[in-house]
């Protein structure tokens, strides 16, 4: 091609890997050369040349979940107008195979993100601490220097617990999370602080998906509890779906919230009152600060999203009981 073009192999090479430093009316034979000559350039040998793949990887938890497909939408939107691609990973909730995800996506990758991670904090450290640049994405660790996104929980949480005692519920039960999830940490013990004089809590146990809310019910309806707090919309929409089946009415008989506000939360039937979080925005923000790190830049302080309540029609007035 270099001869094709009147040029040397090193100006090729520089246009070939989209170099700035070479004259436009040389850099304009190349490409016509190339054209010309149906050369297509290899890009694992480009990738080698620059020290750059133009990938990055995100770990989830569970790629199923609403919730991870929108940061993903959002992280994958924002790489691309970058010319950069991601590699995903799922973990499937197993906390000790995200150290090795993270260990194979480096080698393949110029950054990482970690979204929602479930591994132990000593663990997250080691992590964190390798030389590819890192962001934490939903969840926060003190002393841990690396750029994080992450979201208020607690406020949202908070309330929650100030809309069902608004309804007169004196009686709530919480349907947890994966016991691992530091969000399902922060959520329970929020609202059993936030309910401390204004209603009884009551934890049973659950999950992150649809059917361990379905699962679920007959234990909460155990407890008394004339309100159902999910740990996640999913698992909300799955209690809310075995209630029907049961012929309880929602919310005459019990109120039920959850947490995200993914897309179908607003078409569950009856529509969830849940806490929504900006999901796309979430993987702006996580891109927005790893290009800084791939860019040599200052990386953008951290930040915390403050979710808010949308009510809908699955939770009403606490119902008299005698």
């Amino acid at each position: 091609m270099a001869k094709e073009a009147g040029v040397s192999r090193a100006t090729v090479s520089r246009v070939m890997n989209g170099l700035p430093t070479v004259d436009p009316e040389l850099a304009e034979r190349v490409r016509v050369a190339a054209a010309a000559l149906g050369y297509e350039p290899d890009g694992t040998a480009q990738s080698l040349a620059l020290g750059r793949t133009g990938v990055v990887g995100i770990i989830v938890p569970d790629l199923g979940n609403p919730v991870f497909q929108a940061v993903l939408r959002g992280l994958s939107s924002a790489a691309g107008e970058r010319d950069y691609r991601v590699l995903i990973a799922d973990s499937h909730e197993q906390a000790e195979e995200e150290p090795i995800l993270a260990r194979e996506i480096r080698r393949r990758s110029d950054g990482l993100v970690l979204c929602a991670p479930r591994m132990p904090d000593e663990v997250l450290r080691q992590v964190a601490a390798a030389r590819t640049p890192v962001v934490l994405l939903n969840r926060r660790l003190d002393g841990l220097d690396v750029p994080t996104v992450s979201v208020d929980h607690a406020h949202g949480m908070r309330a929650i617990a100030a809309h069902l005692a608004g309804l007169g519920h004196r009686q709530v039960a919480y349907l947890s999370g994966p016991a691992n999830s530091a969000a399902n940490r922060v959520r329970l013990e929020t609202l059993r602080a936030a309910g401390t004089g204004r209603f009884d809590l009551h934890r049973v146990a659950g999950g992150a998906h649809f059917e361990d809310g379905h699962a679920a019910v007959e234990h909460l309806l155990a407890t008394g509890a004339t309100a159902v707090v999910g740990y996640n919309d999913l698992v909300a929409y799955g209690a809310l779906a075995r209630m029907a089946e049961l012929g309880i009415s929602v919310p005459e008989e019990v109120s039920v919230t959850g947490f995200d506000d993914i897309p179908f939360a607003r078409y569950a039937n009856p529509p969830l009152t849940t806490v929504a979080i900006p999901l796309d925005e979430l993987g702006r923000q996580a891109w927005n600060r790893l290009w800084s790190h791939l860019a040599g830049e200052e990386p953008s302080p951290d930040v915390q999203f403050t979710p808010e309540v949308v009510i809908r029609h699955s939770t009403g007035p606490a119902p008299i009981r005698r």
